[in-house]
């Protein structure tokens, strides 16, 4: 099938070359010439595990190509949109970038003649936002649908090909929704093969579902965050804790690790839109819990600056601290809201001299201007004559540092374990003080 992909970023770029890899003939669209650029040389713009691979593969057998030119897209059956919702200042989804991808594709409707032509919302969008432009690409020869997307950082690709269900919101007219669902099936017809669970609902459930998900996981996350935050008052190990209430099949042990809380792209910007929205809607209240998971997610990175002060007895002015991790999560280079950056700033901020290095966001961190880091290389480097080390990303190369090792380079043996990833007894053998989040 001939398959457009309105944005090109994080989301976008992944799908369309994923539709290409199922056997699509796709046209990438995107405003960033820089990233047009980068792609249509198969080369990928971010880090993402396996991206590149499927990328450069797809865009050499001529299966997908790359454009600004939004022209592009008439002819084609299936149009997807993935711009990004960016949060505004007042914490609600910045619809800008969806509303202009609306106004530049609707012109370009309605030149398929070989059967129903759809229009497929993949972006993170305010409950309403699909029935508000329904009736806009029905007139310019389109049935919209909104197929929300759930990709994991770091597991992209395989999320996109291998997803854990596929939701269809479909119009209310019984006919649009059936022959929208024929045409969505056929496009994922190889996925679908695979026995993928295949929900169908209306448009507004559809939207709700990917704010809902990612709500839920940011409470569970933040509830144990909580929980630690009792367990060092109290003396407890939130390890422990976790492992038994985790054996319960109503909780499970997924998202349970105590640490330094979540970042990224998409949680902290989605439970701030949800709430947002919400309170249009004149149901703010049904949605405290989500302020207050937010609070717990932000305070836990301040507790970090609190431990780091109780270690180095003598202040941290002119300590220097080894922060190991710079992106929000592992196997990604994605800085935003990134609880290793923010604890970074805070300890610079307090007098420290922060020594900071990631695999793949460093090379980006050293290109920025952040004033009181000093970005290194290697982990080896940052750990050199430092007084504490701080574990802010469990990159696999972090997480098997031979204590040590590190011992050796450091001025002092001090660490602590922001993300429970570490063996505590292996550190404290290698004559490390250690301290994690809520762990004994």
């Amino acid at each position: 099938m001939r398959v457009s992909m309105i944005g090109c970023g994080y989301l976008g770029a992944v799908h369309a070359a994923s539709m290409a890899e199922i056997g699509h003939d796709v046209v990438g669209i995107d405003v960033d010439e820089g990233r047009i650029s980068a792609l249509a040389a198969g080369r990928a713009p971010f880090f993402e595990p396996g991206f590149e691979e499927v990328l450069s593969r797809n865009v050499a057998s001529g299966r997908l190509r790359f454009t600004t030119d939004i022209s592009a897209a008439e002819g084609c059956q299936v149009h997807f949109i993935g711009v990004g919702t960016p949060q505004t200042p007042s914490g609600a989804a910045d619809m800008t970038y969806v509303d202009s991808a609306v106004d530049a594709l609707a012109p370009h409707l309605g030149g398929f003649r070989g059967g129903v032509e759809i229009v497929v919302g993949k972006s993170t969008v305010p409950v309403g936002t699909a029935a508000r432009l329904a009736e806009r690409f029905e007139a310019a020869g389109a049935t919209l649908v909104w197929n929300p997307e759930f990709l994991r950082e770091g597991f992209a690709v395989k999320d996109t090909l291998e997803p854990d269900r596929m939701v269809y919101g479909l119009p209310a007219d019984p006919l649009r929704a059936e022959a929208a669902t024929a045409v969505l099936d056929e496009v994922y017809g190889p996925i679908l093969a695979t026995g993928v669970k295949r929900l169908t609902m209306d448009y507004a459930t559809a939207e709700l579902v990917k704010v809902s998900a990612n709500s839920f996981l940011a409470i569970k996350i933040s509830f144990i965050n909580a929980v630690a935050q009792i367990c060092d008052a109290a003396g407890g190990d939130v390890t422990a804790l976790a492992e038994a209430i985790g054996l319960d099949a109503r909780i499970g042990h997924r998202f349970l690790r105590a640490g330094i809380g979540f970042g990224g792209g998409c949680l902290p910007k989605d439970i701030r839109a949800f709430q947002a929205r919400a309170a249009e809607l004149g149901a703010g209240d049904a949605l405290a819990i989500l302020d207050e998971a937010d609070r717990v997610n932000l305070r836990a990175r301040s507790l970090v600056l609190d431990k780091a002060r109780q270690m180095l007895g003598d202040g941290l002015d002119g300590a220097r601290v080894a922060i190991l991790g710079a992106a929000f999560k592992p196997d990604s280079d994605d800085m935003r809201d990134s609880p290793a950056l923010e604890i970074a700033g805070l300890l610079a901020a307090a007098g420290a001299r922060v020594a900071i290095t990631d695999p793949q966001a460093g090379a980006i961190l050293a290109e920025q201007d952040r004033e009181g880091l000093e970005v290194c290389a290697t982990a080896d480097e940052a750990l050199r004559d430092a007084d504490l080390a701080v574990l802010a990303t469990e990159w696999r190369q972090f997480t098997s540092i031979d204590p040590a090792c590190a011992a050796s380079l450091m001025r002092r043996a001090n660490i602590i374990d922001g993300r429970n990833s570490l063996d505590a007894g292996a550190w404290k053998e290698a004559g490390f003080t250690y301290t994690g989040m809520g762990r004994r």
